[in-house]
């Protein structure tokens, strides 16, 4: 018989139901931020905590970005560069906004 070593560690659900992965299953996992986790259910009610296997991509956006290089190679004189005039807007449009990925969703975003 092979015995099993076990590493307990555990962790706290906020209001939000949101919680912060300890550092040895993050290391164990090989986790970084903005990963993802995937849980598998087993049949005894046991909870498998694994890291997330990336996905296939999108087949429509493969397609689509697919069509785009094609059509950039076929016809290769279409291509221009940006205008500093439309850098400029959209630098001025998006210059106020405030992105922080790690900030806790708002009650209404959930």
């Amino acid at each position: 018989m092979v015995a099993k070593l076990a590493l307990c560690s555990e962790s706290t659900l906020t209001d939000r139901y949101q919680t912060t992965i300890p550092e040895p299953v993050r290391k164990v996992l090989g986790l970084n931020k903005r990963d993802k986790i995937c849980y598998t259910i087993e049949s005894d009610g046991q909870v498998v905590i694994s890291r997330a296997q990336e996905q296939e991509s999108d087949p429509i956006l493969a397609k689509f970005l697919n069509f785009l290089a094609q059509d950039m190679e076929k016809h290769p004189q279409h291509i221009q560069a940006i205008s500093s005039g439309l850098v400029n807007r959209v630098q001025s449009l998006v210059s106020e906004v405030d992105i922080n990925l790690d900030a806790s969703l708002l009650d209404e975003d959930e």
